[in-house]
């Protein structure tokens, strides 16, 4: 994932977000609408757009995983911690490329169990899942016969945990993605990398051996991989999830990514491939936009704790009201929530990571009707609002998050998600539709509200106290 620079639209940050994890938001990148290959979002109808979203726009919720050879430091470098994620250990202490490739022969994640990730992304209530087929440092997570860089050639597990995810997604209904690293690759000669510390090289390489030509990078891994990806595993990948494009990444190397993209045409990919292509879906990170993106499909990517890879230090995990709290904060502005797990070198899932996704699953369980195949909230100010005298950073209006209340809504149904339980009734005004009747969705029997109709809205008569700590969920069905 990214880190450090902030642009202006992460500065709109909710309370649940600590600024130390505001990292690149990953949704401002350059776009044009002059391509030198048109990319399927170019020439689709809108109709076409639909279909092919659909069932994305359904599922509200997936489930991130960033594992790899970065699991095995777990953020330590020669007795040292290493600062910030996980994941970018290799470039955060200047690991020269011979002794990070040396972590593979140490590689032997023999507690993974597909089946046993697949099923807590299910019990957690999540759609879908995308995984890290290749990170930064360009060790490939699958069977690549591109480069012997890969789990199933250079490390003594020998087996294909992508293809084994495949196979259970399907046995359990979820569906599977590939996070891609197209643009940085410290281990690959020609592969790009982001600039930190004292990497004051023009290509930001620490290593003389990352030395090379990115096209001949992007020609000779990069896209073979990316082929192996589309190509050995059946109807999956359904999501490609690009990451941190650079300079190097000129609009004519990208259209050779699209025109290999445009050969799966029901596939779903991001805004961050480089080379000016918008991709489907804006990637705010770590924070949730103030007032979503309308018009466009979103996904806020966050973390649990302070790291996407595996940091055995990082303890510092958010709670579960606030990960059921942020899901719904997305959801009731027309987004998607993309949740990060990080297992261990050994395959294991944080039992804190674990506990806190099987709780959110007990809310959806009751719940999950207010969230799936929802649209955006059709008020709007219950998210809060701009302040006439703060500024932010940027001196713009500071953005002032309210956490009473959240909506989410349904062609003949409006859902109301109490965070704070009012006393004696819940007043709605300016309603855009008719209300016929009212109950609390945790309520098995659905008990009828009482509805009072005042001279600007309507009152909804609530019980004397919530059926859910975290958030109870308010029914009104219209007409």
């Amino acid at each position: 994932m990214h880190r450090y620079v902030i642009p202006i639209a992460a500065l709109l940050l909710t309370s649940f977000v600590r600024p130390s994890l505001a990292q690149v938001a990953g949704e401002h990148y350059q776009i044009s609408s002059a391509h030198p290959v048109a990319a399927i979002q170019d020439t689709e109808t809108a109709a076409q757009r639909d279909a092919r979203m659909s069932w994305w726009r359904e599922a509200r919720f997936g489930m991130f995983i960033h594992w790899g050879l970065y699991s095995i430091p777990a953020g330590t470098w020669n007795g040292k911690q290493i600062p910030s994620i996980g994941e970018w250990i290799m470039n955060n202490a200047s690991i020269p490329t011979a002794d990070y490739k040396a972590l593979a022969s140490q590689f032997n994640p023999t507690a993974f169990s597909a089946h046993e990730i697949v099923s807590l992304a299910k019990s957690a209530g999540m759609k879908y899942i995308v995984i890290t087929a290749k990170h930064h440092d360009g060790f490939a997570m699958f069977d690549s016969k591109t480069d012997p860089f890969n789990i199933v050639a250079a490390t003594p597990f020998h087996r294909d945990p992508i293809r084994e995810l495949a196979e259970e997604c399907r046995k359990q209904g979820v569906k599977l993605g590939f996070y891609y690293s197209q643009d940085q690759d410290w281990t690959a000669p020609g592969g790009a990398a982001y600039k930190t510390g004292n990497h004051d090289r023009p290509n930001h390489h620490w290593d003389t051996a990352q030395d090379g030509d990115f096209a001949t990078y992007l020609h000779t891994k990069a896209i073979p991989q990316m082929k192996e990806l589309l190509g050995n595993y059946g109807d999956f990948p359904v999501v490609i999830w690009f990451d941190t494009p650079t300079a190097d990444m000129a609009p004519a190397l990208a259209g050779e990514i699209v025109t290999l993209l445009n050969q799966h045409p029901n596939l779903i990919w991001n805004n961050r491939l480089g080379g000016s292509y918008k991709g489907d879906t804006e990637t705010p990170e770590q924070f949730i936009p103030a007032q979503g993106y309308p018009g466009r499909d979103w996904e806020a990517c966050m973390t649990m704790n302070d790291t996407w890879g595996f940091k055995s230090y990082d303890t510092n995990f958010k709670s579960t009201e606030m990960l059921l709290r942020n899901l719904i904060d997305i959801s009731s502005k027309g987004g998607n929530y993309l949740l990060n797990i990080g297992p261990d070198s050994t395959g294991r899932v944080p039992p804190a990571e674990a506990e806190r996704l099987q709780q959110v699953g007990q809310w959806l369980s009751v719940n999950g009707e207010a969230i799936y195949g929802t649209r955006a909230t059709l008020f709007g100010d219950e998210a809060g609002s701009f302040s006439a005298t703060e500024k932010d950073k940027e001196g713009k209006p500071k953005f002032i998050p309210a956490w009473n209340w959240r909506s989410t809504t349904t062609t003949n149904r409006i859902y109301i998600e109490l965070f704070t339980w009012p006393k004696g009734s819940f007043h709605i005004e300016k309603l855009p539709r008719t209300v016929s009747s009212a109950y609390l969705l945790a309520d098995k029997t659905h008990k009828p509200l009482k509805l009072t109709k005042t001279a600007n809205g309507i009152d909804i008569a609530l019980p004397d106290h919530a059926l859910d700590p975290i958030a109870t969920v308010l029914v009104l069905k219209t007409t």
